[in-house]
């Protein structure tokens, strides 16, 4: 029997993760930066979380390592898990750098979100609210298409965002009050302007 060789065992993993080469390097990339900030633990994770007072202090940089830092290692890995998800259904719908611009604009509404419409949440983790932008975008991508899962994806979204709002956080795999749902709103607003803003491919790869 012979060996696989490295070539063959990526485009396998490539054509499972529904993407094209950078796409699946982008992935790997960004789950390394959730899993690098855990090796910091309590101190590493204080000193990069959105922290209101510190962002008015002047550290700004926590408004983009705050998405990338959680409160445990099994917060960390449900959101690798959610990521990998979205690209599996996503990955393919925009270019990569259009991608990157879903993930920057996302994150931007959550921060403002947080910052101007949430004044009494005083620290925030997790790349939760990121993912629900992605999540949106892709669905924007697929109705754009006519694709025939995009009523159905866009129809989980909007119950789902109903029922956080109304009721408080799905009963997953975290405990409800450790969840800022709404976070998942903002970042799905952010999803929505950057789907509508951004081209998407007419085709799948």
């Amino acid at each position: 029997m012979k060996a696989t060789r490295p070539s063959a065992w990526f485009s396998r993993v490539r054509l499972s993760l529904n993407g094209d080469a950078g796409h699946v390097l982008l992935l790997f990339g960004l789950c390394l930066l959730l899993v690098v900030p855990e090796l910091g633990g309590d101190a590493l994770r204080n000193a990069l979380r959105y922290e209101r007072a510190a962002v008015g202090g002047g550290e700004w940089w926590r408004l983009v390592t705050a998405h990338l830092v959680h409160l445990d290692l099994r917060h960390t890995l449900f959101n690798m898990l959610g990521l990998v998800l979205m690209w599996v259904l996503f990955a393919r719908d925009f270019a990569l750098w259009r991608w990157i611009a879903v993930i920057g604009v996302s994150m931007a509404t959550v921060d403002a979100g947080l910052w101007f419409c949430d004044r009494s949440i005083q620290w925030y983790v997790g790349a939760s609210g990121v993912l629900h932008g992605v999540m949106v975008a892709g669905t924007v991508a697929h109705l754009r298409r006519r694709d025939r899962d995009g009523w159905l994806l866009a129809g989980f979204v909007l119950v789902k965002l109903a029922w956080e709002q109304l009721n408080g956080a799905l009963p997953l795999a975290l405990p409800a009050d450790e969840v800022v749902v709404s976070a998942h709103l903002y970042g799905a607003v952010g999803g929505l302007l950057a789907g509508l803003g951004l081209r998407s491919r007419r085709e799948p790869l």
